[in-house]
């Protein structure tokens, strides 16, 4: 499969996950993931080298399989995650897309992002960016996110970030 004929479909894809996660359809947004998917975080271990394992080294958010998003999205839409109540109003940008194959039936996506956050409870407006990195598994003519990294380049936060400022 050649990657640039469908680098439309790509970028129309991740600019839905962003929409999804604004609109808090979250639901829609979960249904993006292939059960099996892993969702990664990693910090830096240097000031220019990323944790390179998940399992060896701090991540800020790290899921082996949707269910991990599934418990978090549950908790935000609970009420009893503390920093997401109220939950805060995000704007989500992704540029700079950019396709390649990586495999049969599967492409790699990269860009950039950032997300906008407002914060209602002390109206604070922070800012998180980053690079993204999509493994995108095509089955049954639809794309499915087999694996999602997030290199959050702005990593000193002083509050706290979710799967939903990312």
């Amino acid at each position: 499969m050649s990657a640039a004929p469908h680098f439309a479909l790509v970028e129309d894809f991740l600019y839905l996950a962003a929409s999804l996660l604004d609109a808090r359809h979250w639901d829609a947004w979960l249904d993006l993931f292939a059960p099996d998917c892993r969702y990664w975080v990693p910090t830096w271990k240097a000031d220019h080298e990323l944790v390179d394992d998940p399992n060896t080294g701090l991540s800020f958010i790290y899921y082996d399989s949707r269910g991990g998003l599934e418990d978090r999205v549950w908790r935000a839409r609970s009420g009893t995650s503390v920093a997401s109540t109220p939950l805060p109003r995000t704007c989500h940008q992704v540029t700079n897309v950019r396709c390649e194959e990586s495999g049969p039936d599967r492409l790699l996506a990269r860009s950039n992002w950032n997300c906008h956050v407002f914060d209602l409870r002390t109206g604070a407006q922070r800012v998180f960016f980053g690079r993204y990195e999509h493994a995108l598994a095509r089955g049954s003519g639809e794309l499915r996110i087999a694996e999602k990294k997030i290199i959050l380049l702005n990593d000193a936060i002083d509050g706290y970030i979710d799967f939903y400022c990312l």
